[in-house]
């Protein structure tokens, strides 16, 4: 009996995700390093875009983990959904009040909306792998075990 194909990623895909991610999160440091200001302006913005990322994390690892079946409590879906929700609600606020040149706020959100883009990438990417080693490892248990039970 032939079993399906495990499908992985290649090296250049996993190579330009990786790239992708580096590079938003570059960008981003960037802009809020010279971020003009007060400096509680550049920590509120700097902890929007952390609270962001981890929350985008989050976000994508639940949605995997409740594709097939739900796994998850409603109290959880609210907590995840809720964080992204307001993460990137409060960030967004932050980033259309600060009394900056309209220029420097479109890059700030350009590369904000990138790094979400590419933590979303990232954890599909991540998990994909994951679950190509989950498969193998079946695979090969499956195959030793036919191999015991022909002998």
């Amino acid at each position: 009996m032939n079993s399906p194909a495990i499908r992985k990623d290649t090296k250049a895909w996993k190579a330009q995700v990786w790239i992708s991610f580096a590079a938003a999160a570059t960008l981003c440091g960037i802009g809020l390093a010279y971020l003009p200001g007060r400096d509680l302006d550049r920590a509120f913005m700097v902890m929007g875009y952390v609270f962001c990322m981890s929350t985008a994390f989050a976000l994508a690892k639940f949605v995997r983990d409740n594709e097939v079946r739900k796994t998850d409590t409603p109290m959880w879906s609210l907590v995840v959904w809720g964080g992204f929700a307001l993460a990137m609600s409060l960030t967004g606020w932050g980033l259309y009040r600060m009394e900056i040149n309209p220029t420097y706020k479109a890059y700030l959100g350009v590369c904000w909306l990138y790094l979400i883009s590419s933590v979303f990438t990232l954890a599909k990417t991540l998990r994909d792998a994951h679950e190509v080693l989950l498969a193998e490892a079946r695979r090969e248990g499956m195959a030793m075990r036919s191999g015991r039970d022909g002998e």
